[in-house]
C-alpha cells in the first residue's frame, strides 16, 4: 500500500498542479473519480489483470471506456498510467489529489488516534485549537488505539503531534539511554 502511494505521489502532484493552472480542480476531481470507479469495476480489474489478454486490447478496452468521459489530457494520463503499468496506482492517485486539492482549499484532514473515546465537546475544542494553530479548517476522524494508554496521537497533513503516554514513555527512554 505503501510503495502504491509513493507510486502515485508525482502523478497526483503533475494532475494538480495541471488543474491549479488550468483552474480545474473539480473537473479533475470528476475525472479521477471515474477512472478509480472504472478500474475498480469487478470485470474491468479481471480483464485489466488476466495475464492472457494482451497490452494493447486492455488500452483499447479503456479508452474505448473513458473516451466520452474525459478530455484529451484525460486520455493522456490514461494512456501514461497504461503505458508504465501503473493502473494499481489510481485509487491513491485519486486520494492524493483530493488531499492537494482540500489543502489549496485550505482544508485539511486530520487522523487522532486516541486512548479511550473523545467526546462531542472534546472534539470541538481540539478541532478549534488546530484550526488556529494550522489556519485550515479541519475535518477530524478519531480512531480508537489502547495502545498508546492514555492521550492522543494527532497527524494533521505532514505534522505529527505525540500526546500520548507511550510516546512521553518512548521519549524519556530515548533521553536516558544517551
Amino acid at each position: 500500500m505503501a510503495e502504491l502511494a509513493t507510486l502515485a505521489r508525482p502523478y497526483a502532484g503533475a494532475v494538480f498542479d495541471l488543474a491549479k493552472t488550468t483552474n480545474s480542480l473539480d473537473t479533475w476531481s470528476n475525472n479521477l473519480k471515474f477512472l478509480e470507479i472504472v478500474v475498480q469495476d469487478d470485470q474491468i480489474n479481471n480483464i485489466i489483470h488476466n495475464p492472457k489478454i494482451d497490452k494493447n486490447t486492455i488500452s483499447n478496452l479503456l479508452l474505448d471506456i473513458c473516451s466520452e468521459q474525459l478530455d484529451q489530457v484525460g486520455i493522456n494520463l490514461l494512456k501514461v498510467l497504461l503505458e508504465n503499468k501503473r493502473l494499481a496506482v489510481i485509487p491513491q492517485l485519486v486520494a492524493q489529489y483530493e488531499l492537494l486539492k482540500a489543502h489549496n482549499q485550505g482544508f485539511l484532514k486530520v487522523e487522532i488516534a486516541a486512548s479511550y473515546p473523545v467526546e462531542q465537546a472534546q472534539q470541538e475544542t481540539i478541532k478549534t485549537i488546530l484550526q488556529k494553530r494550522l489556519g485550515k479548517t479541519i475535518d477530524i476522524n478519531i480512531t480508537l488505539d489502547e495502545s498508546l494508554l492514555a492521550g492522543c496521537l494527532i497527524h494533521a497533513g505532514d505534522d505529527v503531534i505525540d500526546l500520548s503516554v507511550k510516546g512521553r514513555l518512548q521519549q524519556l527512554a530515548t533521553e536516558l539511554r544517551r
